[in-house]
């Protein structure tokens, strides 16, 4: 969808938006507009019951005295409220009502709208976001679709906010990396498994990223058992990709690195998931699609920072020659694991790739992504993702991000009484504890193939990166959930 800035009026014939603060107070350009329709936005207000609630929305088709094709009110909120996430939802809710409404461009004119949280110009930026990330679709598989569920909408012309557009050129790479993450996520299995989503991401190195792919039998001469047992029961062979972004001109060193799970079908091997519900499984490879998506948000706005990307891509499948439970596997850092249970496979992926990238690149900092454990959506439901940290300042940081972009965390607690849950009488360590703590011992995992020195966390965004309903900036599906996120921190803590 297009963006203009600039615009000092709307286009007759096409739809218009205004604003109403808390108690349906209007804004300025909304007060003019009522004027010349007689009072028809206050009654139409007063009717509908339109309080000005953040994102709320009252509308007029056709309106008399105006040559705009509808008319929309949208609430801002509480006077001095109406922050970044606000606006975002706003855009969120224009879209969501314009989009498929037959309409084709609709102007929204921030004149005379005051007592914001942020200035106009960011105000209309994280509108232009907002809106553009809800009007975000996967129709590519639909051959059918209704006329009226097409989209129609292709252009918002943002009036009245000053230099909105210089804050947008920062902003709007985003729409496209989240849009690239949401993509990988949607795709079905026989679509995006371990090689084709390499290729997907190989069009990066276009963009500055260098890219490196490890095979199968690089991957077992490095010794990674535990990533090559959850492969072996699939035809698709597994593969590791490496990113690099290095937008320091080689001043910095590798100090900070993502990696992400990449599950690309989890039918959960011999331990077999429940038939219904398992073609969901398809975005278990959310953790890899956010990290790739990230470091096209990096390479798109030139990031002044050198960060690296790790996928580890395999695809878990129960045939003759999968992995059992009973099975003992030695990971790439030496130490055994008992293999309790096969759909406890995520961890085994990431032990590798963590023990592979502190290897090859000696990072300070690693910050791991995964659709790791259904234990973690019965804690937080789909509202949070699970943090776990062995570092406060780290841990700090990325809650920071997550509430300036609305990818949220909340932090879980680690130690050694967890630890003792994955104890195996027979090797290092279990795959899996019992029932109790299953996110925290997952993470406790991950963590015995972390370094000391190496500041790390975990982050288990299974209730995150795939949504059964829309949200304010997404329709159901694929959600591009830590994108922004670490888009955030690398700005927060590598270029401030």
């Amino acid at each position: 969808m297009r963006i203009e800035f600039g615009v000092t009026s709307h286009t007759p014939g096409t739809a218009l938006v205004v604003f109403a603060a808390k108690d349906a107070v209007l804004s300025g350009a909304a007060q003019a507009l009522d004027a010349a329709l007689g009072g028809a936005l206050a009654t139409a207000a007063k009717t509908a019951r339109f309080e000005g609630d953040a994102a709320q929305i009252v509308e007029l088709l056709a309106p008399s005295g105006t040559d705009a094709s509808r008319v929309l009110v949208v609430g801002t909120g509480k006077p001095g409220h109406a922050d970044a996430a606000v606006f975002e939802r706003i855009g969120g809710a224009i879209a969501a009502r314009l989009l498929t409404s037959g309409e084709t461009k609709a102007t929204v004119d921030f004149g005379g709208l005051n007592d914001l949280a942020l200035d106009t110009p960011k105000a209309a930026a994280h509108l232009a976001l907002g809106a553009s990330l809800r009007a975000w679709r996967f129709d590519k598989y639909r051959t059918k679709l209704p006329e009226k569920q097409k989209p129609t909408l292709t252009e918002i012309a943002i009036a009245n906010a000053g230099s909105a557009g210089q804050e947008w050129a920062r902003l709007e790479p985003l729409v496209e990396a989240v849009g690239f993450t949401r993509s990988l996520v949607t795709e079905p299995g026989n679509v995006i498994y371990p090689e084709s989503f390499v290729e997907r991401c190989r069009p990066l190195a276009d963009l500055g990223i260098k890219i490196e792919v490890l095979d199968e039998s690089e991957m077992r001469a490095a010794g990674m058992g535990a990533l090559l047992g959850v492969a072996q029961g699939s035809a698709k062979p597994p593969r590791l990709l490496v990113m690099e972004w290095d937008g320091t001109g080689g001043k910095a060193k590798t100090s900070t690195v993502f990696v992400g799970k990449g599950v690309t079908f989890d039918t959960g091997g011999i331990s077999i998931k429940p038939a219904a519900g398992m073609e969901d499984m398809k975005w278990d490879m959310g953790g890899a699609g956010a990290v790739a998506g990230a470091m096209k948000a990096l390479a798109l706005r030139r990031a002044k920072a050198r960060v690296v990307g790790i996928c580890g891509l395999v695809e878990n499948m129960p045939d003759g020659n999968a992995q059992r439970p009973g099975d003992v596997v030695t990971t790439m850092s030496g130490q055994t694991v008992e293999v309790i249970n096969t759909d406890a496979e995520g961890r085994l992926v990431l032990c590798d790739a963590i023990t592979w990238v502190q290897k090859r690149f000696n990072p300070e900092v690693i910050v791991d992504l995964a659709t790791l454990t259904g234990a973690i959506i019965i804690s937080l439901g789909h509202e949070y993702a699970g943090l776990f940290s062995n570092s406060d300042e780290l841990a700090k940081q990325l809650v920071t991000a997550g509430i300036a972009t609305g990818d949220k965390l909340w932090r879980f607690p680690l130690g050694s009484a967890y630890d003792k849950m994955i104890d195996s009488p027979i090797a290092d360590m279990k795959n899996v504890g019992s029932r109790d703590a299953g996110s925290i011992t997952a993470a406790q995992f991950i963590g015995r193939f972390v370094n000391d020195g190496v500041k790390w966390a975990h982050l288990d965004i299974a209730g995150m990166a795939w949504s059964a309903k829309a949200g304010a900036t997404w329709e159901k599906g694929a959600t591009g959930y830590g994108v922004r996120l670490l888009d955030r921190f690398v700005e927060d803590t590598l270029e401030a």
